[in-house]
């Protein structure tokens, strides 16, 4: 049975459940894990899974969702673009096959950065991000991918991509946690009619989990850290995308508790405070890029 978890409606007029699983499982791949945890999730009541091609588990998931039983309408799935920018049409229809679903409900351009023969493309090379989403936008005659959106887009890239746009991206998939609540970005969107959707919504480590203002509320809300964390992030109008194995987390991870104005404002706050308002990603890139770009080419201006 599907858990009662609040919906969004996405600018096509599309509706995703605010909360899905997150399929990326620390390295590629993740085989049989991936398999399993998509099956217990299902049975928790999932009914949202978020993978990529660059995840390189998009057949195990979708092997996961046919054997469930579960009718596929009933379950929203997206994947993403990798970095094969050149061949957006057959890097969709590998996807499409991997998973071996009939269609896809949400396509995310991963990243802005594309790569060709194994080199990353700087920002003016050709194709471009802008040259990349014209054709993702055709991939919508399809009929085998509902809704079109972006990851890891900043406002500066954005700005340079929306006023090339026939489709505005449905969604914004980012970093987006207490300690990078993304605020400026988040507003950015909103008026623009696009929705943020957090990955490590939970951080990936646990400095905000173990600070003693996020315990409080969650004690006083009778609820786990991870809890009160997703609900400020739901309640705040953002889809999350957490990820876990364990099914007694799982289940937490979709039973939001309802937050008060100062329960809201206390999270709110939390990056403010001394040596809190950070990313908690590590890349194994030189200091200030990410896969081949600058943090100015990517409009990133937080610390690492």
């Amino acid at each position: 049975m599907a858990a009662n978890i609040p919906s969004f409606t996405l600018n096509d007029g599309t509706k995703i459940p605010s909360i899905g699983m997150g399929c990326w499982m620390g390295t590629p791949g993740g085989g049989e894990r991936v398999y399993q945890m998509c099956l217990a999730a299902l049975k928790c009541g999932y009914r949202h899974f978020d993978t990529a091609s660059g995840y390189a588990n998009e057949e195990y998931v979708g092997q996961a969702i046919r054997d469930s039983g579960i009718p596929r309408e009933e379950i929203y799935l997206t994947t993403k673009l990798g970095g094969d920018h050149h061949r957006v049409k057959e890097a969709f229809e590998a996807s499409l096959k991997n998973l071996g679903v009939p269609y896809i409900n949400l396509y995310l351009m991963h990243w802005p950065q594309g790569f060709l023969d194994g080199k990353v493309l700087g920002p003016e090379e050709h194709p471009t991000f802008i040259e990349t989403w014209k054709e993702m936008e055709k991939l919508l005659e399809t009929g085998q991918v509902k809704s079109i959106g972006v990851s890891n887009f900043s406002i500066k890239t954005l700005e340079q991509l929306l006023p090339h746009c026939s489709i505005i991206p449905a969604t914004n998939q980012v970093e987006l946690h207490p300690c990078l609540p993304q605020n400026e970005l988040k507003a950015f969107c909103e008026a623009k009619g696009i929705l943020l959707t957090a990955y490590s919504p939970l951080g990936r480590s646990t400095i905000f989990m173990e600070d003693k203002m996020v315990q409080d509320v969650a004690e006083k809300n009778k609820a786990s850290p991870a809890q009160v964390v997703l609900s400020w992030a739901v309640q705040r109008g953002t889809i999350v995308v957490p990820k876990s194995e364990d099914e007694g987390r799982m289940l937490a991870n979709i039973t939001l508790v309802p937050l008060s104005k100062d329960d809201m404002e206390i999270i709110d706050g939390l990056h403010q405070m001394p040596n809190m308002h950070k990313s908690l990603l590590v890349f194994d890139d030189k200091p200030g890029t990410v896969f081949g770009w600058t943090y100015d080419q990517l409009g990133w201006s937080y610390r690492k």
